[in-house]
């Protein structure tokens, strides 16, 4: 059921995704799903909130508290990605669509919780040592930079009929070690 209601949720937003499709995703009744969710908004704020307690398990287990290296500390977060897709293929896709959720139904529901989510992640970004890219230019255009790659292999590989986490994964790394040799490099 929360893997349907994630992949539903993740490609059509709230106000899009259906029950009938989520049902029929989970090959459920409608009836199970409203026994255990009240209504549709239920359903998301329930989904929700354990996307982001489970995301944020993953990352306090696979990102070390120490690392400043941003490569390396951009590499451990991709860890704690691939582990959560393991389980759940459509989570990262749903927190990514979900904290640009527009509904305001949702963002009421889900506030706390998105703040955590959004603090917990800014915090593992900035825990990075920037100061490497002093000669390189802005720190905040390097995160982006990162950012869209990853996002772009991430869509790009996820969306073939081989896919793994772990070929996405070696992927991430082998871009992040020649974002990581290039900016190097240009110091």
């Amino acid at each position: 059921m929360i893997n349907a209601a994630l992949k539903i949720f993740a490609r059509s937003g709230y106000r899009h995704a259906s029950t009938d499709d989520i049902v029929k995703e989970a090959g459920i009744s409608k009836g199970l799903l409203f026994h255990y969710f009240e209504s549709k908004i239920g359903l998301y704020t329930f989904v929700f909130n354990y996307s982001v307690r489970f995301m944020l398990l993953e990352l306090s287990r696979e990102v070390k508290k120490t690392e400043t290296d941003f490569f390396e500390l951009t590499r451990q977060m991709e860890r704690a990605r691939m582990q959560v897709m393991k389980l759940y293929p459509y989570m990262q896709q749903f927190l990514n669509a979900a904290m640009r959720e527009e509904c305001i139904d949702v963002q009421e529901e889900t506030a706390d919780r998105r703040e955590e989510y959004r603090e917990r992640m800014q915090a593992y970004t900035m825990q990075a040592d920037y100061s490497v890219f002093a000669n390189v230019g802005d720190s905040e255009r390097i995160i982006r930079l990162m950012r869209y790659t990853i996002s772009g292999i991430t869509q790009e590989l996820t969306s073939r009929y081989d896919f793994t986490p772990e070929k996405l994964y070696q992927e991430i790394c082998a871009y992040i070690e020649i974002l990581k040799r290039g900016l190097k490099g240009a110091n």
